[in-house]
């Protein structure tokens, strides 16, 4: 189903989809061209953060299946189906597989949703077409990676070539699931890689539907494959094999820190972290337009939830503009963005992703000097957030 007809979905229609989902969700490893159990059997609990209730399981990648996955990623490259096709075949195969991810937007969109909270209007308007347009932007820039020729010397010529490095190993996010992965697997695929992505363990499934697609759509066996499973298991393992050419992570600062130790030890030259910022939103007294700078700074504050990597952390206001903007911030701020359920296309503000989220959120209140604080608007509530401007 694709976007058009997905964006035509009611709430209900969402709920129908929901309740069969969980019946019939795949979390299994794609490994190879196809699903498989984890080495050791094991399995996880996927949250639905509206409900704080289990609703499918995937299984739990360790580094045995790491292991088989990078070892078909290896064979896959070296045998050069997919690294010497022919460009054009290969822009073929990438455009079909983001019409695929079009067809499959009602699908994906869904387990988004139910994965980390994400407004299904969200998915259906923005992610998952954006993810769809980047593949196409990155699968017609497959016959344009060219060589160099450098005069060096009257009588010799220098030829530079650009080659893909290998096996790429991606590590993704939960707040983004599969627009953050296909940022990096779709660069790395038209180039040539062999790719191995482990997603965030809160929403693995989109990523594993868009695995399965990319062999519909003409894709060799093991030139893209996917590991469920926990970071500091099986995104290690990752990070840590020798015959990974290139890691490609984003994620917390936390686990983002432990890369540079890791990636050292294996003596990567090419390794790409992406992580946490902090973002003040600064408002000067010469903004043109006070209406229009209030909506940034509430998209800064809660679009996505605030699970942004550039959600703004905190906003600076120009004493002589300050009353102007709160009297602006505060009218504006009630319809703004109301948490609701993510699968009524009419909410823009779903759940935090876990528990440890909402906690954490409170503690940090809590830890504030409430003397020095003062809440001037406090919004509508869910079981999960409660919309608070301090």
């Amino acid at each position: 189903m694709n976007a058009q007809t997905a964006k035509e979905y009611s709430k209900q229609d969402w709920q129908k989809l929901a309740s069969d989902a969980e019946t019939n969700i795949e979390g299994r490893l794609f490994i190879n061209g196809e699903y498989c159990e984890a080495a050791d059997g094991g399995k996880f609990e996927v949250i639905n953060p509206s409900t704080n209730e289990v609703f499918a399981t995937a299984s739990e990648g360790t580094e045995k299946d790491i292991d088989r996955a990078v070892a078909a990623a290896k064979e896959s490259y070296y045998s050069r189906t997919w690294l010497k096709m022919a460009p054009r075949k290969r822009m073929s195969i990438m455009y079909k597989f983001a019409d695929l991810i079009d067809e499959h937007t009602a699908e994906l969109s869904l387990m988004e949703t139910l994965n980390m909270g994400k407004p299904i209007s969200d998915c259906v308007g923005g992610d998952i077409p954006a993810s769809a347009t980047n593949i196409r932007f990155m699968a017609e820039s497959i016959d344009k990676i060219n060589g160099k020729v450098t005069n060096t010397h009257e009588k010799v010529l220098h030829l530079s070539l650009r080659e893909p490095l290998g096996v790429v190993g991606c590590i993704s996010p939960w707040n983004y699931p599969l627009l953050m992965a296909v940022w990096k697997i779709s660069p790395a695929l038209a180039a040539g890689n062999s790719v191995v992505l482990k997603p965030a363990e809160q929403s693995p499934h989109s990523c594993l539907k868009m695995a399965e697609l990319f062999v519909e759509a003409g894709g060799p066996p093991g030139v893209f494959n996917v590991v469920n499973g926990y970071g500091e298991v099986a995104g290690k393992a990752l990070a840590l094999h020798p015959d990974v050419s290139k890691i490609s992570f984003t994620g917390s600062t936390e686990v983002g820190k432990l890369f540079p130790p890791v990636c050292g030890a294996v003596q990567y030259e090419k390794s790409r972290t992406r992580m946490r910022w902090q973002n003040p939103t600064n408002l000067f007294w010469d903004l043109p337009d006070m209406k229009r700078a209030v909506g940034a700074a509430y998209d800064g504050i809660y679009c996505n939830m605030g699970e942004m990597c550039n959600a703004g952390s905190r906003i600076f206001v120009e004493q002589s503009i300050y009353g102007d903007f709160l009297d602006q911030f505060v009218a504006d701020g009630k319809d703004a963005y109301v948490p609701g359920d993510p699968l009524d296309p009419q909410t823009n503000m779903g759940p935090l992703v876990t528990r440890r989220l909402k906690a954490e959120f409170w503690v940090t209140l809590s830890l504030e000097n409430p003397k020095a604080l003062s809440c001037i608007l406090v919004g509508a509530s869910h079981q999960v957030w409660k919309r608070v401007v301090l």
